[in-house]
């Protein structure tokens, strides 16, 4: 083995491009991540640079440009969203979204601020390019340049 290979482990996912496409595969995780303690997860992928990342369907290994991303897809049993800090704290809020595409998607979103910065205004503000939200059976990391409108659920 190399003295340069760095091990990784597999995580499946089903990116959606801008272009409308899908694309099935895993993503190349590291043991430690840069941002957190604990192993490196999706979104610190998608979040720790621009440009290009690794990801292998099932016709090869295809370099993807994170900025023209939609949404990635999270397997049902992933819980990543519920590993960051404060989300059991956090405030939960029923949001719809509208994509560029013209697409809708609803589903909840943790605000992990302080009380009285935990609206939907400040959660809009949260730097990461790729923001969770979680559906019923599964969770997105929504890319926050392809986000039209946010708005609160109600009911």
């Amino acid at each position: 083995m190399s003295e340069f290979r760095v091990e990784k482990r597999r995580e499946a996912a089903e990116l959606t491009l801008v272009t409308g496409a899908t694309l099935s595969g895993v993503f190349f995780l590291a043991g430690a991540s840069q941002l957190h303690t604990g192993p490196e997860r999706i979104s610190d992928v998608m979040n720790l640079e621009a440009g290009f990342f690794p990801f292998e369907t099932a016709n090869g290994t295809v370099l993807v440009n994170r900025s023209h991303i939609l949404k990635v897809s999270l397997p049902p049993q992933m819980i990543e969203a519920q590993l960051d800090a404060g989300y059991d704290l956090g405030t939960r809020r029923k949001v719809q979204v509208l994509l560029t595409t013209g697409d809708t998607v609803v589903g909840n979103v943790v605000v992990s601020r302080p009380p009285g910065r935990d609206r939907l205004s400040d959660y809009a503000r949260i730097e990461e390019n790729f923001r969770y939200l979680e559906l019923e059976d599964r969770t997105l990391l929504i890319n926050s340049a392809h986000i039209v409108a946010l708005s609160e659920v109600t009911r």
